[in-house]
């Protein structure tokens, strides 16, 4: 296994000390999301009772056959605890997400948790976000017109696409526009305001104020807690 792998294999372990009987817990998207379910459906088949909601069709997917329980309540309004991974997390726990294409269900998630804890390899810890993408999903209709407006703006990116060069969908039926900075961002809340002021911009990627703990692994198994 790579340094990579046994670092978000460690951050994944960790989260589960945070995992109770009787949770609902919210589960994110991406590669280190992905150790942690398969942790949760080992626990899950050993007898441990929780009910979780995924935040994609993806995860959804994993959840269903690892046999986690799973719930779409469209009454529900909150959750215990949410664990989801990060494209870039900095000192105050800002961050930038949505390289798996799930942002705006995942800070919907984010939003209704009682906890949100973050897990990350070393490797995602910045001092200012930016180096990586910033995903923008954004409404089909009219959406040459939206990303006309985005680059007035100063903000320049690429469509995404999927491995046959078709345009990607979220799960909502929407595009992604894949921002890319030329500078780290002094002021990302300033950026995202800009940007969520655009008809046609459903939400970016950047998460502020919304991890309570962020569990960042290192190669050497070490699991470093941000509170």
């Amino acid at each position: 296994m790579g340094t990579d792998l046994i670092a978000k294999e460690a951050a994944a372990s960790k989260a589960l000390e945070w995992v109770k009987p009787g949770m609902v817990i919210g589960l994110g998207t991406g590669s280190t999301v992905y150790f942690f379910l398969q942790k949760l459906g080992a626990l899950c088949q050993k007898g441990l009772r929780i009910t979780a909601f995924p935040s994609s069709l993806e995860t959804e997917k994993l959840a269903k056959q690892l046999a986690i329980p799973l719930t779409h309540d469209p009454s529900l309004t909150e959750v215990d605890l949410t664990i989801d991974g990060a494209d870039e997390i900095d000192g105050q726990k800002k961050m930038i997400k949505g390289a798996g294409g799930a942002l705006v269900r995942e800070k919907i998630l984010a939003h209704m948790s009682r906890e949100m804890i973050v897990i990350v390899d070393s490797s995602k810890k910045v001092v200012k976000l930016g180096k990586k993408p910033l995903p923008v999903e954004i409404i089909p209709f009219a959406a040459k017109a939206t990303q006309k407006t985005l680059l007035d703006l100063g903000f320049q990116g690429n469509w995404r696409q999927t491995a046959d060069k078709k345009p990607y969908l979220t799960d909502n039926g929407n595009f992604i526009l894949d921002i890319h900075f030329k500078n780290l961002r002094d002021d990302p809340e300033k950026d995202e305001a800009l940007m969520t002021s655009i008809p046609g911009v459903v939400d970016t990627g950047f998460f502020f104020h919304l991890a309570d703990r962020c569990l960042i692994g290192y190669a050497d198994k070490q699991v470093e807690v941000w509170n």
